[in-house]
């Protein structure tokens, strides 16, 4: 670790310290927690702290603290081997060692976990901020701050989850927009990944509960290009080098102007196939220019600051990289399909 910054040394040295006194299965739980736990862990706080460094130091920095973050689960890893070797009592007059071992079924991550994890490593690497925020939102922060008119489609019980007392569950991780915006000054740049629900019946690709990954870029002098260019940055790195990017007018409440955003087909390279129906392209995700009463909602100066935002949907993204034909695959934890990731 020594050619990384001082913070990534000194949290190493400071984990090794520790890991050296553990002795027990129970006390290196308590030091992953303290050292990888999302909300609290040593090392998690850092990464969420990198959209405050300088723009020259970002890269270094990300670097290290994901590879502290790497060694971290390894030394945890061989630690735990050690420990339950040393608890393992020699009982070899009792057992006959000529019988065939015991099979043991190792887990792995689950695909929406790998995916959701690689899509906040590019997030990282470009600058932004990863932050959370409440499945259980008021109608202000999921509806009305975010230029949604009371008669408009999605506020009906029919398409949201109410609560008794009168909160819903989030549709989108929109409004930590609104909440994030709330609290800062720009500049921002945040993504917020986490769990939606809507009143969707279950198919093959449709789910009452599904997840999205939410971006925002709130500064001076930001422009719709700015948007097209992180996008394919974004995309590129997610599929291919050579995947194309398109952008349709659309419309977004929260968002003027609106875009929907196509990428060549990840199956057929363009060509046209069965998932693309023939067209060559795939519809990926929402982006657009921050609407203006956005800001006038969180009281920044009119015509000050300009912003972009788009949302994916992470179970969307694993259906095109893993090719899976029914959705409802990520949530049946069949064994046979999840160890082939």
């Amino acid at each position: 670790m020594d050619s990384f910054p001082p913070i990534a040394n000194s949290l190493w040295q400071q984990f090794q310290d520790e890991l050296s006194q553990v002795l027990e299965v129970s006390q290196l739980q308590n030091l992953r927690d303290k050292y990888l736990s999302r909300q609290k862990g040593l090392v998690s706080l850092q990464l969420r702290q990198l959209g405050a460094v300088s723009r020259e130091q970002r890269p270094q920095m990300g670097k290290a603290l994901n590879k502290l973050r790497y060694d971290v689960e390894r030394a945890l890893e061989v630690r735990l081997e050690k420990i339950q070797a040393k608890d393992q009592t020699p009982a070899t007059a009792q057992v006959d060692v000529t019988l065939p071992a015991k099979s043991f079924n190792y887990g792995s991550i689950h695909p929406l976990r790998l995916v959701r994890r690689e899509m906040e490593d590019i997030c990282v690497r470009m600058g932004f901020e990863i932050i959370d925020g409440p499945e259980v939102e008021t109608e202000y922060y999921n509806f009305d701050a975010l230029n949604i008119p009371e008669m408009h489609p999605a506020r009906a019980a029919q398409d949201t989850f109410y609560l008794k007392s009168g909160d819903l569950l989030r549709t989108h991780t929109s409004p930590m927009q609104i909440r994030t915006m709330e609290n800062r000054e720009p500049p921002i740049r945040i993504v917020v990944p986490g769990r939606v629900f809507r009143r969707d019946s279950v198919d093959a690709t449709h789910s009452p509960m599904f997840h999205q990954l939410e971006a925002l870029v709130v500064g001076e002098k930001i422009c719709f290009s700015d948007l097209k260019g992180m996008l394919e940055v974004f995309l590129r790195s997610l599929f291919s080098p050579s995947t194309k990017v398109r952008m349709r007018p659309s419309y977004f409440p929260f968002v003027e102007p609106g875009a929907e955003v196509d990428i060549s087909c990840p199956f057929c390279s363009g060509d046209g196939c069965r998932i693309c129906k023939r067209s060559g392209w795939v519809e990926i995700l929402g982006a657009g220019m921050v609407h203006p009463k956005l800001f006038d909602m969180v009281g920044y100066q009119p015509g000050k600051y300009t912003g972009f935002a788009w949302g994916v949907g992470i179970d969307r993204i694993a259906v095109l990289k893993y090719q899976v034909n029914d959705m409802r695959l990520f949530f049946e934890n069949d064994m046979r399909f999840l160890r082939q990731f």
